[in-house]
C-alpha cells in the first residue's frame, strides 16, 4: 500500500467545520444555565459539585476556543467511509517507517477520538519519542457508531460484536492484511470480540481493561457475595476492587435502562458536562484523574488538562451525540469483566487506577495465548489520556515479538 490513502468512493477525506453560529449558540446556553441549589453534603456524594461545574462553566463560556481543537484534528488525516450501513469517521495517520505495524486503536465512553490524540506521534514517529523504527505503528483511529462525527445508527444492534466486524472490514479496506488491535473501556470489549471473531489479518489485541475474572468469581462479585475460597492476596484484592465498581456505576445502569430518557444531555451543555465527569467513585478512579485536570492549564509530561477534558465534552456537544452514544450501554447485554473466551495473541497493561487490577493467574487463564502483562505504577482509567508517553511504551512492548524479523507488515 502507498504512503498515503488512496481516496476512492468508498473512503472520502473528512474535515471539521463547525459553524461560528453553533459556538455562539453553545455560549449563550452555557449562560442561560438554570443552576440547580447546592449540594448538602461536603463532598461529591450527591455528584459533581455546584461550584466545581459552576468553575468549569465559566471558563467554557468565556475563555475555552474549541478551533485549537478543531485545527488539530484538521492536521490530521481523517476520512467517512461506510461500513455495514452506516458511515465512520476515522484517523488513518501512517508512519514513515514503511515497516510499521498496523494498529487499530478504540476509543470508550466517555471518551472519543480525542483519548487517543497524544498518543499519534509517539506511536508514529518512535525515533523522536524515545523509541527505534522497529517501534512504529501506521494508526487507525476510529470513532464508534454514535460517537463523534461517525453517523449515529437509527436501528438496533451496533454493540461491541458489530463494531468489531466493522472494524476488520475497515482494516481490509484500508489494504492491511495484518494488523494488531487495541482498546480500553467500550475498547476494549470490542477488542475482546475481534479475538473471540479472529477475522484474517488480526495478529493480536492488546487491552488495558482486560476480562479476566473466573466464572465462579464473577458470579459472586456480581451478587455481592463474599468470596470464593482459595483466592490469593491479590485475587482478594482484585474482588474487593470489582465490589468497589460494582457499587458505583449508577450511570452505566441507567444508560443501559433508559438511554432515551436522558433528554437533559441533549439541551443543556452544562448538563452534558456533568453526566460526562461523574463516575460516582468516591474521587477514586476513573474519576480522580478527570477531577485532578480540572485545575490543569497545562502539562509538561502529557497528563490530563481542563482544556482536553472540554474538548472531548464540547465534541459530544456540537455533534449532539451524548444519547446516542448512551445507548451502546442499552445494546450489550453480555458480561463485563469475565474472561470471553479469546484463544489469539493477547497483550495486557494493568494500570493501577483501573476499575480492578487483573492479576496475572487470572489474565493467564482468561487469555491462554498471553504474549505480553504488566503492571505499570501511573495511570489509570483513561490511560491514553492521563499517561501517554507510558501507554504508548507498553504498546511498543506489547506487539514487539509480533514485529519481523527483516519481513514487511502489508
Amino acid at each position: 500500500m502507498s504512503s498515503t490513502v488512496e481516496t476512492t468512493s468508498d473512503i472520502r477525506p473528512f474535515k471539521v467545520d463547525i459553524p461560528d453560529e453553533a459556538l455562539d449558540d453553545l455560549r449563550r446556553r452555557v449562560a442561560a444555565t438554570n443552576w440547580p441549589d447546592k449540594e448538602t453534603v461536603a463532598d461529591q456524594s450527591q455528584g459533581v459539585p455546584l461550584a466545581m461545574i459552576q468553575q468549569l462553566a465559566r471558563y467554557w463560556m468565556t475563555d475555552y476556543d474549541w478551533r485549537t481543537c478543531e485545527g488539530r484534528l484538521n492536521a490530521l488525516p481523517q476520512f467517512i467511509t461506510e461500513l455495514d450501513g452506516l458511515d465512520i469517521h476515522f484517523l488513518h495517520v501512517r508512519s514513515q517507517h514503511e515497516d510499521a505495524l498496523p494498529l487499530i486503536i478504540n476509543h470508550g465512553w466517555p471518551g472519543s477520538i480525542i483519548e487517543q490524540l497524544k498518543l499519534i506521534e509517539p506511536l508514529r514517529d518512535p525515533t523522536a519519542h524515545g523509541g527505534t523504527a522497529e517501534d512504529a505503528f501506521h494508526l487507525v483511529i476510529p470513532s464508534m457508531p454514535g460517537y463523534g462525527f461517525s453517523g449515529k445508527p437509527t436501528g438496533t444492534g451496533w454493540g461491541p460484536e458489530r463494531m468489531a466486524r466493522a472494524w476488520a472490514e475497515l482494516m481490509s479496506r484500508l489494504g492491511y492484511r495484518g494488523y494488531v488491535a487495541q482498546g480500553g473501556d467500550w475498547g476494549a470489549f470490542v477488542v475482546d470480540q475481534l479475538g473471540l471473531q479472529a477475522p484474517e489479518g488480526l495478529q493480536a489485541i492488546h487491552t488495558n481493561m482486560p476480562a479476566t475474572v473466573p466464572a465462579d468469581v464473577d458470579k459472586a462479585s456480581l451478587a455481592g457475595d463474599p468470596p470464593p475460597s482459595g483466592l490469593s492476596a491479590e485475587e482478594r484484592r482484585a474482588y474487593e476492587q470489582l465490589l468497589r465498581t460494582y457499587g458505583q456505576v449508577e450511570y452505566a445502569r441507567y444508560m443501559a435502562a433508559r438511554p432515551q430518557t436522558l433528554y437533559g444531555i441533549a439541551d443543556s451543555p452544562v448538563g452534558l458536562a456533568a453526566w460526562l465527569l461523574d463516575h460516582n467513585d468516591a474521587d477514586g478512579q476513573p474519576a480522580a484523574a478527570v477531577t485532578a485536570a480540572l485545575d490543569r492549564t497545562t502539562s509538561a509530561t502529557g497528563e490530563l488538562t481542563r482544556d482536553e477534558l472540554l474538548d472531548n465534552i464540547t465534541l459530544y456537544w456540537l455533534t449532539n451525540t451524548g444519547v446516542s452514544a448512551s445507548r451502546l450501554y442499552w445494546e450489550y447485554k453480555g458480561g463485563f469483566f469475565n474472561a470471553k473466551g479469546v484463544a489469539i495473541p493477547v497483550a495486557v497493561t494493568v494500570f493501577p487506577g483501573e476499575q480492578y487490577q487483573a492479576p496475572r493467574t487470572w489474565t493467564e487463564r482468561a487469555y491462554p495465548n498471553l504474549i505480553y502483562y504488566n503492571q505499570v505504577d501511573e495511570g489509570g482509567h483513561f490511560a491514553a489520556w492521563e499517561q501517554p508517553q507510558l501507554f504508548a511504551s507498553e504498546l511498543r512492548a506489547a506487539f514487539r515479538s509480533l514485529r519481523p524479523r527483516g519481513g514487511r507488515h502489508e
